[in-house]
């Protein structure tokens, strides 16, 4: 019940921040709940079948998927969601702020400049596979997985990111799918990479 109450004041910050700032389209404001949220959270796959991180690292928040779904369900993960883009990481953190989720950290920096090693990273909506796990699999300590959020191109993507993984003594592990629940039927993939490369 308290979690309901939390993501319906969640939602109506995050229209009053898109009206600000544009984090989504227009269009897709109605279908906040069921593309944006709900796709964040199909993370519990992964969570299900692997393990719940001490911390995640979201590379490319954005508008703060995956990040601030995450920081609501999971107050016992430490959440950091990065972004290059000022006005949006200073939309994920007045969300932050408004909601009091004290586990989550809002950074305005780009990927390669960020100094850290984590046991989990996520990224949605970001890049191609190749291109961002060049930015990802650097950042993960050893044994650490990336897990990047695909949709209905995630083979092709795969199939393309073949040598940036061998570089990183890195490999795909699982392919975790889910469907958004929308009357269109929209089939989304966790590429789960697990990077040995230490």
């Amino acid at each position: 019940m308290v979690e309901r109450k939390i993501f319906e004041e969640y939602e109506k910050l995050f229209i009053e921040e898109n009206h600000k700032v544009n984090l989504i389209s227009k269009n897709d404001e109605k279908y906040l709940w069921e593309k944006h949220i709900c796709d964040s959270l199909g993370i519990e796959k992964f969570f299900e079948k692997y393990f719940i991180p001490k911390n995640i690292l979201d590379i490319g928040t954005g508008g703060g998927f995956p990040s601030v779904p995450i920081a609501i369900v999971y107050p016992q993960i430490e959440v950091i969601a990065l972004d290059s883009i000022g006005k949006k990481i200073r939309a994920v953190e007045n969300l932050k702020n408004r909601l009091n989720l004290k586990n989550l950290t809002a950074i305005c920096s780009r990927v390669e400049n960020f100094e850290g090693k984590f046991d989990v990273i996520t990224s949605r909506a970001v890049s191609s596979l190749k291109n961002i796990c060049a930015y990802a699999l650097p950042k993960l300590k050893k044994n650490g997985y990336f897990i990047a959020f695909k949709s209905r191109k995630a083979q092709e993507e795969i199939d393309e990111a073949f040598t940036i993984l061998k570089k990183f003594k890195a490999e795909i592990i699982d392919i975790l799918e889910y469907e958004l629940p929308m009357n269109e039927k929209l089939e989304r993939y966790l590429i789960v990479v697990k990077c040995c490369n230490k």
